[in-house]
């Protein structure tokens, strides 16, 4: 005689720690990288785990035109989208780049109804940086 497999916990559609489960979260972080070809918009919770993202390019932008501000307002609007709906309310953004994305995905979050507690430019700058490579002899 087999002996019984008895289940624990219900499995019905197969996930079982879900990432993307409904968590409420009243609070969040906007994360917009900027560069010169794409721009991708992270929003991640307090503690700074993922809870959505969207590029440009996963927007249905494809070659130059992801580098555009239209695109870079279509990303931050599909990101945002996800978490509005699991009830975030307030977010912290921090932009990064030196793309023509930045402002337009400002202007996307700023309508999506989140309020902002404050918006920082987190671009890496080099306090002049690396020594440079010594010069070629010809």
């Amino acid at each position: 005689m087999t002996k019984p497999i008895s289940r624990v916990g219900s499995r019905r559609n197969g996930r079982i720690g879900s990432r993307k489960n409904g968590r409420r979260i009243p609070k969040g972080v906007i994360h917009v990288q900027a560069s010169f070809n794409n721009t991708i918009v992270t929003v991640t919770d307090v503690r700074g785990r993922v809870v959505s993202w969207a590029s440009a390019g996963t927007s249905g932008f494809k070659g130059t035109r992801r580098g555009t501000p239209y695109a870079a307002q279509a990303a931050a609007a599909n990101a945002i989208r996800t978490v509005v709906d699991q009830g975030m309310q307030r977010a912290e953004v921090m932009i990064k780049g030196p793309g023509l994305g930045r402002d337009a995905a400002l202007r996307a979050i700023r309508r999506s109804g989140i309020l902002l507690s404050f918006v920082r430019d987190v671009t890496p700058m080099p306090h002049n940086g690396c020594r440079p490579p010594k010069k070629r002899r010809v």
